[in-house]
């Protein structure tokens, strides 16, 4: 109860009377594992982990702090952790995927918050806000996309990019605190990490929508497809929203200090994101499904 009202929904949590019927099934070890498994397989995670490991690393290097392998494990694993909480929690709003186990999701989360604010509360107080006011900002992005997902006909470009920070908001303030919340390495972790995971996003929207033959609501695709009133015209719009993100994310390069030990590293991290956006874009392409894509736009 007391995670549903800091995450301001009642759709997230159990009824009292599901609760100890799902613990129940969780105690056995392999189906717990398995939802923990199904849990993990998110791009987010699998892009981020080395991502976060070289921030922490470059920034003790940058700022000559002593190596602390156990501070830079928590950082790490809790922002992760707090990633993966977000994957569970889209499952359950959007209903698109895991519909079997979404009640054992949600016995989870509030678990899986704990362990993430516990594991970054060690960076000290200013860590911990930091990762406070982005988890804050990054429910009133799915809030958002919860809303939209009612009148998709009718969504604004504010009020989708509005809902985009459940992307910015996670990644940007993890980056942040890859730096231990410290300036200048701190914002530009986070602009680069935060227009990174927005250009991920369109191309996580261009999947989705070739895994479902219709266009994903709410998402850049639609919003395009129903201006230009031409679907074709939407996904390409819409690779050229995920091009603008990722440019937001290089120039934020251009301010790291001179000389910077892992700038090279992120180059070809910006790359793979690309890399990551066209794959998906060549896949719909050569896959001609405009014809299913348009006849199930919402009408």
């Amino acid at each position: 109860q007391k995670f549903g009202e800091e995450v301001g929904s009642t759709e997230i949590i159990l009824d009292s009377s599901q609760i100890d019927p799902i613990k129940s099934k969780l105690e056995n070890i392999e189906v717990l594992n398995d939802r923990v498994l199904r849990i993990l397989n998110s791009n987010f995670v699998k892009m981020t982990f080395p991502v976060f490991n070289a921030l922490f690393d470059a920034s003790t290097e940058y700022y000559q702090d002593n190596k602390d392998p156990k501070l830079r494990e928590n950082i790490v694993d809790g922002h992760i952790i707090a990633i993966d909480l977000s994957e569970p929690m889209d499952r359950i709003i959007d209903k698109d995927e895991d519909l079997d186990y979404l009640d054992d999701y949600k016995l989870m989360n509030p678990y899986i918050l704990k362990l993430a604010r516990d594991k970054i509360a060690k960076g000290g107080d200013e860590v911990l806000n930091q990762f406070e006011s982005g988890f804050k900002d990054a429910r009133i992005g799915q809030y958002l996309d919860a809303k939209l997902k009612q009148n998709p006909t009718s969504i604004s470009e504010k009020e989708l990019d509005e809902s985009y920070k459940k992307y910015r908001s996670v990644m940007g303030t993890a980056g942040c605190n890859m730096a231990l919340s410290r300036q200048p390495l701190g914002e530009i972790f986070r602009i680069g990490m935060g227009k990174a995971s927005e250009s991920v996003g369109c191309g996580n929207e261009i999947e989705d929508s070739i895994r479902d033959k219709a266009v994903k609501i709410p998402s850049w695709p639609l919003y395009y497809s129903l201006l230009e009133n031409d679907v074709r015209k939407g996904f390409d719009l819409t690779m050229e929203r995920s091009k603008s993100y990722l440019s937001e994310a290089r120039k934020a390069l251009d301010d790291l200090p001179e000389n910077f030990s892992h700038k090279k590293f992120l180059e070809f991290l910006f790359l793979t994101v690309e890399h990551y956006n066209e794959f998906w874009f060549n896949r719909l392409q050569k896959m001609n499904i405009w014809s299913e894509l348009k006849s199930n736009l919402p009408k």
